[in-house]
């Protein structure tokens, strides 16, 4: 879908559909007045008929209206007089959406600037919002059906805005494109089958990457140097598989090479079976979704690459795949790490920290300026903030400000747990430095407060998307491509854009 800005009159728009916005009670702003006017008064007398009370979301389609160029209008409520929140902001949109889906015209022009959205008083952060909803509705993987989806007739939507809000709104549509496109292989590389979608098949795609755009560098790191470099704890979780781990490195630089590099660590385990540790079969298909770490992190770059930001950014990947067999790693092994110390591993499922650890300590050697983390580390995060939130821990205040400031504007929100030295003793062990569990309190915490012990040497931060990456069961089930935005945006104040 195109996304396209115009500052022109409503009523003057040839178009298949023009979408305006109804107020509670059949309240018409100041657009769909002008556009009433010009049709004659033909909305506001069909309006006291009562078909629409101008509930947020609710739709009404309109027929060869006398006066407009436009084939069809499309009404949207869009509730009472106060500014509507982000989440029902989005719904208005994915229902204006669900709507033109609908029909089979080739373009659709959207007069919806007279909605306020609290909290997004610029064209640009309400209309990025809207533009990103448009955007993701669009997304369809049909890659393994027999019958793909009908191909969509809507090629192109029109924003209208009063001219001093038109660079604003380009800019938004720009950002929210290259986010969009982002969030799209995201949700591709967590919806793949485990079957396709190992660790090789990412480096693959990370090489593909690499080919595609300029100024990005890719080195693939294969079980060898894995061992050699002294990552026990990575290479330990992959030993069980047929499919080798992989440590994917992707180094895009977009400024000065004496400017240090922001670093995004990814835990892409493949599929995670538990391990010996072997989790129920019930909803084990779903542990495909354990690399979505690692594939936000592929999403996040794609965005970046898209806008070519100027900064430096370093993305590592850690790729494996947790299966039990006779080199499997057992409960009670211990291994040591890229940075000396020894870990028990009470726990085989317990097996992103160990492949994060070890990445955590090879990305000292680029010097960064911050480090984030990105895993569907927990089930416990599921228990604490369920699926709508993600979890957020770091050693920096101000690095752990700037990220949640972040999700709070892209609507992609995160939320800050304790790292307390309190709940660093639940991690120790008679046999080793480290446990690889801290027992059942506080689970979320506790995985981070290992990862923590790895990262003394940077500002680091953890994001535990285990509730927030994909949407479980059901007909909808699948990828959600966050936190893409909310990492992006994160870049974006970085880079001042």
């Amino acid at each position: 879908m195109e996304l396209v800005v115009k500052s022109v009159a409503a009523a003057s728009v040839k178009t298949a559909t023009l979408v305006l916005a109804v107020g509670e009670g059949r309240k018409l702003g100041t657009v769909a007045t002008a556009v009433d006017q010009a049709c004659e008064g033909a909305i506001s007398a069909l309006l006291k008929r009562g078909d629409l009370l101008g509930k947020p979301g609710q739709t009404l389609l309109l027929h060869s209206l006398p006066g407009l160029k436009a084939e069809r209008v499309l009404l949207v409520g869009k509730g009472k007089e106060e500014a509507l929140g982000d989440r029902a902001w989005r719904k208005l949109v994915t229902s204006v959406a669900g709507v033109l889906k609908g029909l089979n015209g080739a373009d659709a022009v959207l007069a919806l600037d007279d909605i306020a959205v609290s909290n997004r008083q610029t064209h640009y952060s309400k209309y990025r919002l809207l533009a990103e909803t448009l955007l993701d509705s669009e997304y369809v993987f049909d890659r393994f059906k027999s019958q793909k989806a009908e191909p969509r007739a809507l090629k192109k939507v029109t924003l209208l805005v009063d001219k001093s809000g038109a660079a604003e709104l380009e800019r938004a549509v720009k950002h929210a494109s290259a986010i969009a496109a982002g969030m799209a292989l995201t949700r591709d590389l967590g919806n793949l089958p485990p079957n396709i979608c190992h660790p090789s098949f990412l480096a693959e795609q990370a090489k593909d990457m690499g080919k595609a755009y300029k100024g990005l560098k890719v080195e693939v790191l294969d079980e060898k140097k894995i061992k050699d470099l002294g990552m026990g704890a990575f290479y330990a979780v992959g030993q069980g598989s047929d499919q080798p781990p992989r440590l994917i490195v992707l180094n895009y630089q977009g400024a000065k090479k004496s400017e240090k590099p922001f670093v995004l660590v990814g835990k892409g385990i493949t599929f995670d079976t538990g391990g010996i540790s072997l989790k129920p079969g019930a909803g084990m298909d779903e542990m495909k979704y354990d690399m979505c770490g690692a594939a936000s992190v592929f999403g996040t770059l794609r965005a970046v690459l898209e806008l070519q930001l100027p900064i430096n950014l370093v993305c590592l990947l850690a790729c494996a795949e947790n299966m039990p067999s006779g080199g499997a790693t057992r409960p009670g092994d211990i291994v040591t790490t890229m940075s000396g110390q020894t870990v028990e591993i009470l726990n085989t499922d317990a097996e992103g920290r160990l492949v994060l650890c070890d990445t955590l300590t090879y990305a000292e050697r680029f010097k960064p300026q911050a480090v984030i983390d990105i895993a569907t580390l927990t089930g416990a995060c599921i228990v604490a903030l369920g699926s709508h939130t993600s979890g957020l821990m770091g050693n920096n205040d101000e690095l752990v400000g700037q990220l949640l400031d972040a999700g709070q504007r892209a609507d992609d929100r995160a939320w800050q747990l304790p790292l307390f030295d309190e709940y660093q003793e639940q991690l120790d062990s008679p046999f080793a430095d480290m446990g690889n569990i801290g027992g059942p309190k506080a689970g979320t915490i506790t995985a981070g407060c290992f990862l923590s012990r790895f990262a003394k040497a940077y500002n680091w931060a953890h994001m535990d998307i285990a509730g927030t990456a994909w949407i479980s069961g059901g007909k909808d089930k699948g990828a959600s491509g966050r936190p893409v935005p909310l990492l992006t945006q994160y870049l974006l104040d970085r880079a001042g854009a």
